[in-house]
């Protein structure tokens, strides 16, 4: 099955392209703009009392729906945010930071993470230990040891790292790993999985911060993203906002700040629910159409595989099956990574494809070429690359 006709919006502005960064900026299905639409008119109906519509029936709505794609019980956990970096910050200053703070993490992390941590770092009394993602094939295991070896107050670890494509195999598996070598917050970075991979958190529930969001597969554009938090916690996280105070408005004053008692004790403050509106009306479409992540999934598979064909055609001196940092279907999410022999000669390449109207992105000597719903094996054609 083609699904082209629900994304006629974008392929119309991008006629001709082979557009293989939706890893980066996933194109929109034509119901968003009809939500954004309803956003607006909700607006203009409702003026003040929008909040309790919003707060009562969308943002309830979205956190089944998110629940139902990773296999949760409590969808009242999930918390919503403009971007992850709020979130996690408002992780981080749930801990004692004047006491010291250590952390475990990867060196393969998303950039917000990675800069925010290297600036935490530079502070005498807080620790960051980061395990390199390569080699692949022993990341679980070497990251297990390190959790044992360093005792961490928090672990912060990807699904899908976000240089590489390279999927942990075992999220449940790392995750029984390391928390039976220490007593650390563990939270995970779900960005590149959440509606890519196939993913069950049932047995992880409670026991993990899980973040992600909609720019990326669950299409719905920047500004949505999302914390599953933990049950039953003590945090109170220092930077907080009025959306934290939702169901303790009306409680007796303790002179202690009160945090709600669900996920959204980790909210923040006003934000534009545009986003909010926009990956509900895809979630409810792939629920119409009865569309599962397993589906899509796999076709992207095939997509890559007929990708990895054409460039075994083509015979480029280093943009090939070789070059690949992960050549593995069962530990790989949605794009495709390619290390070239220096970052000059990966950004040539990357604008000389540009130039042939095949879009793609890089990071230093690492080529990204992902792959999406609204690809067709017809749409790859890597001819230009004879000429490069």
């Amino acid at each position: 099955m083609s699904y082209k006709q629900f994304y006629q919006g974008f392929l119309a502005a991008n006629p001709k392209v082979q557009h293989y960064a939706c890893h980066s900026h996933h194109y929109w299905p034509d119901v968003t703009r009809s939500a954004m639409l309803r956003y607006w008119d909700d607006s203009a109906r409702l003026v003040d009392d929008k909040w309790e519509h919003i707060f009562g029936v969308e943002v309830p709505a979205v956190q089944q729906l998110i629940a139902n794609e990773l296999k949760l019980k409590n969808p009242s956990q999930l918390v919503f945010a403009s971007n992850t970096h709020e979130l996690l910050f408002r992780l981080l200053t749930a801990f004692p930071w004047r006491n010291g703070l250590k952390v475990l993490t990867t060196d393969s992390e998303f950039h917000s993470f990675s800069r925010q941590i290297a600036r935490l770092g530079e502070e005498s009394n807080i620790q960051v230990v980061r395990v390199a993602a390569e080699p692949f094939a022993t990341f679980s295991e070497r990251f297990a040891k390190a959790a044992q070896d360093l005792q961490p107050d928090l672990v912060f670890v990807s699904h899908v790292f976000f240089n590489s494509g390279v999927a942990v195999p075992d999220l449940t598996g790392l995750v029984n790993a390391v928390a039976d070598a220490c007593k650390a917050t563990i939270a995970v970075d779900g960005y590149h999985g959440f509606m890519a991979i196939p993913t069950d958190l049932s047995s992880l529930e409670g026991r993990i911060f899980y973040l992600a969001g909609s720019y990326k597969y669950a299409q719905g554009g920047e500004g949505c993203c999302f914390m599953l938090v933990p049950e039953h916690n003590n945090f109170r996280p220092i930077y907080t906002g009025w959306f934290a105070e939702f169901g303790t408005l009306s409680a007796a004053k303790t002179g202690l700040v009160q945090y709600s008692k669900d996920g959204y004790q980790f909210a923040g403050a006003t934000m534009d629910f545009t986003a909010l509106y926009r990956l509900r009306a895809v979630l409810e479409l792939y629920q119409q159409l009865q569309i599962s992540t397993e589906q899509v999934h796999q076709h992207v598979q095939n997509l890559q595989q007929h990708f990895l064909q054409s460039l075994d055609d083509i015979g480029h001196p280093w943009l090939n099956r070789q070059s690949l940092l992960q050549n593995s279907e069962a530990s790989h999410g949605h794009f495709l990574t390619f290390r070239g022999p220096s970052s000059d000669a990966v950004a040539a390449l990357s604008q000389f494809l540009a130039k042939h109207l095949i879009k793609t992105d890089y990071r230093g000597d690492r080529l990204r070429f992902g792959f999406a719903i609204y690809h067709d094996i017809s749409d790859i054609n890597l001819q230009a690359l004879k000429d490069a």
